[in-house]
């Protein structure tokens, strides 16, 4: 087990460090089919958010590919909206928060592949840096209020809001959702803990998945730096797809 945790690590650092994921997108679904509660699954995530998106966040900054100012009021955002995660997972069932993750995803994916889609130089034109930062601040609370709470980093949550209101192309998105992740994992497992979610089982899978994301996270960072826009955006939407195809399969079982 302590081999097949580390490959589910390594492979959920790479959407990491690829795609600006938390490791939920693949890491909860993974769980559920190993038979771990949704609530556990989601404090395994949570806990791994803090390896990759830290280690991947280092990376970037270095590489210069991601702006703090940005980074930080999507981190703001995050820990307010992070804060309620422990509310909300002690009040939903298991199937009610599947339920919603697998809403929330059929709807980002919808606004991804069809909403309409700002240019960037336009919206830096028409746009002061103060409302820009609002907007940022209010992507990050609401991302952070869902994410944590289902157990993913955000990346696929916030991307159709930067894509749609500031013309952030989804690289660009994938940096800022990364670094975003620290602020919100670290709000949710605190939140997690203080509500009984994480215990001795969740510390110890998450510790295994989390180490070995690091790995995972330096190889989806190289992997963003080499491949095209047009095809990281197409890539997404595979991710997407994934994610809710999963969901829905572990939810009918449940049903």
């Amino acid at each position: 087990m302590i081999l097949l945790y580390a490959v589910i690590g390594i492979f959920a650092g790479v959407t990491s460090g690829l795609f600006g994921l938390g490791g939920g997108t693949t890491i909860v679904p993974v769980m559920l089919s190993l038979g771990l509660s949704a609530h556990h699954a989601i404090g395994v995530s949570v806990l791994q958010m803090i390896f990759a998106s830290i280690f991947g966040s280092i990376l970037n900054y270095k590489k210069r590919l991601f702006s703090f100012r940005e980074g930080l009021f999507l981190g703001i955002g995050g820990l307010i909206g992070a804060s309620f995660s422990g509310v909300i997972l002690s009040v939903l069932s298991e199937v009610a928060l599947e339920s919603v993750f697998l809403a929330l995803m059929c709807y980002s994916f919808y606004q991804f592949a069809f909403g309409k889609k700002r240019k960037q130089e336009s919206a830096n034109i028409n746009m002061s840096l103060k409302k820009e930062n609002l907007i940022l601040i209010f992507a990050g609370t609401l991302t952070g209020i869902f994410a944590i709470s289902l157990g993913v980093g955000g990346g696929l949550i916030m991307m159709p809001i930067l894509i749609r209101f500031l013309g952030y192309d989804t690289k660009k998105i994938s940096t800022l959702a990364l670094f975003f992740i620290i602020f919100s994992s670290v709000s949710g497992s605190y939140s997690l803990f203080t509500h009984g979610v994480i215990d001795a089982t969740v510390v110890h899978i998450g510790l295994i998945i989390g180490i070995a994301s690091m790995l995972g996270v330096s190889i989806g960072i190289f992997m963003m730096e080499k491949i095209s826009s047009i095809w990281h955006r197409r890539l997404l939407s595979w991710v997407y797809v994934i994610s809710i195809s999963t969901t829905a399969f572990s939810l009918i079982q449940k049903l």
